[in-house]
C-alpha cells in the first residue's frame, strides 16, 4: 500500500495496543526490523537523530547498535512513541525519501502536537488511527472466529434470526460492552475468567487517563470533565453541559481542553448537525456535541467507580440483561464506538417539541449516498419512536432507510429497521 512513498503514523490513546500490533505486523510482513521505543532510549540512540547528513553512517551505526541486518525494501524501522524525539520524526522526511526501507511511527496525537516546537513536520506521513478492538477483534480474540462472517450472512438476509442464536449474540455483545476492547482488559478476562480482575485493569487504565491529563492540564478541569461523561450522558441533556461540570464555563471558553482530549484518543465527539441534510460535516455546531468514552468496558467502569471495585454481581447482572437501571447511556455509548470505529463520523440531532423545553432527539445521523440515514437507540425491547417519526416527516424527502438499534431480534414494520444492536458496526 505504501510503495515506500510515506511513513505511517499510529496514531491512539494509551494502551490501545499500537506497539504490540506494529512490532506483530513487522516480525510477520518483513525480513528483519528496527524497533527504537523513544519512551527509554538511551542517549547514544537519540544522538542518531541530531545529524543526518550521511544516511550511509546512520544506518551501520543503527544496525550496529540494535544487532540487526536491514535488507534493502524489505526491512522495517519502528519509531515507537516517537513524541519523545521530534528529531526522529522530522528525520522521516530524508528516511522515506532515501528509500531503502519502510517507516512505522505511533504515538499518541496530543503528545505529536504538543512536541513538533522547531522542527519540520513532514509530508511523508499516511496517518491512521487505532482503536479499541471491535465487535469483530473481541469475537476472534475469545474463540469466536466464525461469528462474524455468521453475522453479516444473517443481517443481509434481512430477516430474525431466531430467539436461540439472538440470545447468545446479545449476551456475547454484553460480553464485550463489560470487558470493552482495551488489549489488556481483554487479556485479563482471558487469563482469568473473571470480571472483577478485568475491572482492576480496566481502572488502571483509567487512572493513566487521568494522571495524563492532569499532565496537560494541570487545573483538574479536563478530569473533571471526563470523569463527568456517564453523569452527562445518564442525564438525557441534548449536549454536553460544561457548565454543570466547571462553575462559569461555557463550550466556547474549554474548546481547547475538549480538543485536545479528543487528541489524546479517549474519547469521541459526537456534533450536533443544525441542518441534517448529506454534507454532515458542513452543519456540525462546533460547541453544541456530546462525549463519549471511546471504549465502553473503559465506560461501564467509569459510570460505576462509586465503589472500590465493579463487583461482579453488578457485572453478572449487566450480563445477564438483569440489572435494574436505565442502561440507555451504556448502549448510546456502545453504539458510538461502534459506528465510530466501524468509519463513520458521529453526528446526532434535536429539535424541539412544541411542548415546554422538550426536545425530539435522533441519537446518531450517518450519510448514506443523497439521503440521510437517521437512528434511534434502545436500551430495552420497546419499540416506541416518536422522535424518529416526527423527524421522517419533518424531513422526508432526505431520508434513506430508518432504524432503531434496539435489544430484540431483527424486525421491520412498514419504512423501520429494527435491528439487533450486535448489527451496528454493519450499517
Amino acid at each position: 500500500m505504501w510503495h515506500g512513498q510515506y511513513a505511517v503514523l499510529i496514531e491512539g490513546a494509551r494502551r490501545v495496543g499500537k506497539s504490540t500490533l506494529v512490532e506483530n505486523f513487522a516480525r510477520n510482513e518483513y525480513k528483519s526490523y528496527i524497533l527504537i521505543d523513544f519512551s527509554k532510549a538511551n542517549r547514544e540512540v537519540n544522538a542518531l537523530f541530531e545529524d543526518m547528513m550521511d544516511l550511509d553512517y546512520f544506518f551501520i551505526r543503527l544496525q550496529s547498535m540494535f544487532h540487526v541486518e536491514l535488507y534493502r525494501r524489505e526491512s522495517v524501522i519502528i519509531f515507537d512513541e516517537v513524541q519523545f524525539q521530534p528529531l526522529a520524526r522530522q528525520a522521516i522526511k530524508h528516511l522515506v525519501k532515501d528509500g531503502r526501507y519502510d517507516y512505522i511511527e505511533t504515538g499518541s496525537l496530543i503528545s505529536i502536537k504538543r512536541n513538533v516546537k522547531d522542527i519540520l513536520i513532514p509530508s511523508e506521513e499516511m496517518k491512521m488511527t487505532l482503536y479499541p478492538m471491535d465487535l469483530d477483534e473481541f469475537y476472534w480474540a475469545t474463540g469466536k472466529e466464525v461469528t462474524p462472517s455468521h453475522q453479516r450472512k444473517a443481517f443481509s438476509m434481512n430477516r430474525a434470526i431466531g430467539d436461540a442464536v439472538h440470545r447468545l449474540w446479545m449476551r456475547e455483545l454484553r460480553l464485550y460492552m463489560l470487558v470493552g476492547g482495551m488489549p489488556q482488559a481483554v487479556e485479563a478476562y482471558l487469563e482469568t475468567n473473571n470480571l472483577q480482575a478485568v475491572d482492576t485493569v480496566k481502572r488502571q487504565i483509567l487512572k493513566l487517563y487521568e494522571e495524563d491529563l492532569h499532565k496537560i492540564d494541570a487545573s483538574g478541569r479536563m478530569s473533571a470533565l471526563f470523569n463527568a461523561i456517564p453523569a452527562q450522558l445518564n442525564s438525557n441533556a441534548s449536549r454536553y453541559q460544561v457548565g454543570s461540570v466547571l462553575i462559569n464555563q461555557t463550550a466556547e471558553r474549554i474548546a481547547e481542553l475538549v480538543t485536545n482530549m479528543q487528541d489524546s484518543g479517549t474519547i469521541m465527539l459526537s456534533h450536533h448537525c443544525n441542518d441534517p441534510q448529506v454534507g454532515l460535516e458542513l452543519h456540525k455546531s462546533l460547541y453544541h456535541y456530546k462525549i463519549y468514552l471511546v471504549d465502553t468496558g473503559l465506560f461501564v467502569t467509569l459510570a460505576f467507580r462509586d465503589k472500590n471495585y465493579t463487583e461482579n454481581l453488578i457485572y453478572n447482572k449487566l450480563l445477564s440483561d438483569k440489572l435494574q437501571a436505565n442502561l440507555g447511556y451504556v448502549y448510546e455509548n456502545l453504539v458510538a464506538q461502534m459506528l465510530r470505529t466501524a468509519g463513520n463520523e458521529l453526528y446526532y440531532y434535536t429539535f424541539p417539541t412544541g411542548k415546554g423545553n422538550t426536545n425530539y432527539e435522533i441519537d446518531f445521523l450517518l450519510s448514506r449516498g443523497d439521503k440521510i440515514c437517521p437512528i434511534e437507540v434502545k436500551s430495552s425491547g420497546y419499540k416506541t419512536h416518536k422522535s424518529l417519526d416526527v423527524f421522517c416527516d419533518k424531513y422526508s424527502s432526505r431520508i434513506g432507510q430508518r432504524y432503531v438499534l434496539y435489544t430484540k431480534d431483527y424486525y421491520k414494520d412498514g419504512n423501520i429497521i429494527y435491528l439487533p444492536v450486535y448489527y451496528t458496526g454493519l450499517l
